[in-house]
C-alpha cells in the first residue's frame, strides 16, 4: 500500500492541487479488475496482431472468428466490476477535482463506478452495431443468440485475451454460427468499438479535444499511449503549455513529454490522491 506521505504522492497532490485536469484511462486501470492488458513493460503489443477493421468488414469468416471467440470473452467483461482507481476517479469528478474523464478502455467500469458522462475514445463492448440496419442492440442479447446457436462451445476453456477476446482454437470455428441483427436479420453485427484501422468518431473525438483544451493539464492513468488516439491529446496538452503527468507502469510513447511519471499501483495510489486532494 502507498504511504499518504510519499514524495511520489506529494508530488502528484502538488501538481493536481490548482485547476482541476482531465483524466485520460487505458487498459492498466482495469486489470485489477481481471480484465488483460494489451502491452508489455516495453510498449510492445501481446500474443497475436488484432483484427482489423477492413478484414471484419470484408470477410464473413473474420467475422466468423471474432464472435466464436467473443462468445467465450464476453461473460469476463460482463462480470468485471469497478476496482478502487475505479472509484477515485468517480469521487474526484463529483467534488470537482478533476474537469472530466475520457477512457480508451469499452468494459464501461468507469460508468459503473458513476463516473458522469466519461468520453469512451473506443466505444463500449456492452453495445452491438448493425452494419446494416444501423441500429444498436444490448451485447447481452446478443450472448443469448450465440450460446442458444453454438451450444457445442458451453464449457470449451479458452484462454482470456484483452477486450473480450479469447485465444480459440481454430477447430472450434469451423462450424460456428453467427449471430443476426434483431433489428433486420442481417448478420455484419459489430461491437460497438472502434477496431484497428478504424478511425474514432469525429463527434467523440471533438468532445475528447474540448475536454483536454479546458482542463488544467492531463493525467494519464495505465496507458501506453500506443494508439494515436490517445497520444495526439497528450501532443494537445503540451503544446498548450500545460502539464503531462502518468501513473504507468512501463513505457509510453509520451515519455519524453512528460512532466512527472509515477511507476505505482494506480487501484492503490488514486485513493490516496483522492483522500489528499478531499481534505
Amino acid at each position: 500500500m502507498i504511504d499518504l506521505a510519499t514524495p511520489a504522492l506529494d508530488q502528484l497532490v502538488a501538481a493536481m492541487g490548482a485547476q482541476p485536469f482531465v483524466v485520460l484511462t487505458g487498459a492498466g486501470i482495469s486489470t485489477p479488475s481481471g480484465i488483460p492488458d494489451y502491452r508489455d513493460s516495453q510498449g510492445v503489443r501481446r500474443g497475436r496482431q488484432p483484427m482489423m477493421y477492413q478484414e471484419f468488414l470484408g470477410q464473413p469468416n473474420a467475422r466468423r472468428r471474432y464472435w466464436a471467440r467473443a462468445m467465450l470473452g464476453w461473460p469476463r467483461i460482463r462480470q468485471a466490476r469497478p476496482n478502487a482507481a475505479h472509484q477515485a476517479l468517480a469521487q474526484l469528478q463529483d467534488a470537482g477535482r478533476i474537469a472530466g474523464l475520457i477512457t480508451q478502455n469499452v468494459d464501461t467500469l468507469h460508468h459503473q463506478a458513476g463516473s458522469r458522462e466519461a468520453i469512451e475514445l473506443h466505444g463500449s463492448l456492452h453495445r452491438v452495431l448493425c452494419l446494416d440496419c444501423g441500429q444498436r442492440s444490448p451485447r447481452e442479447a446478443i450472448q443469448q443468440q450465440l450460446e442458444a446457436a453454438n451450444p457445442y462451445l458451453a464449457g470449451v476453456d479458452a484462454q482470456q485475451a484483452p477486450d473480450g477476446d479469447t485465444l480459440l482454437d481454430p477447430a472450434f470455428e469451423e462450424r460456428f454460427q453467427v449471430p443476426h441483427c434483431p433489428h433486420c436479420a442481417g448478420e455484419r453485427l459489430k461491437p460497438d468499438v472502434v477496431f484497428f484501422g478504424e478511425n474514432v468518431a469525429p463527434a467523440t473525438a471533438a468532445l475528447a479535444w474540448e475536454a483536454v483544451h479546458q482542463a488544467g493539464g492531463l493525467l494519464v492513468v495505465g496507458s501506453s499511449l500506443m494508439a494515436y488516439s490517445a497520444f495526439r491529446l497528450c501532443r494537445a496538452v503540451v503544446d498548450q503549455g500545460k502539464p503531462l503527468l502518468a501513473i504507468n507502469f512501463g513505457k509510453t510513447r509520451a515519455d519524453e513529454l512528460l512532466q512527472l511519471k509515477l511507476a505505482e499501483p494506480c487501484d492503490q495510489l488514486l485513493p490516496q490522491l483522492a483522500q489528499r486532494l478531499l481534505r
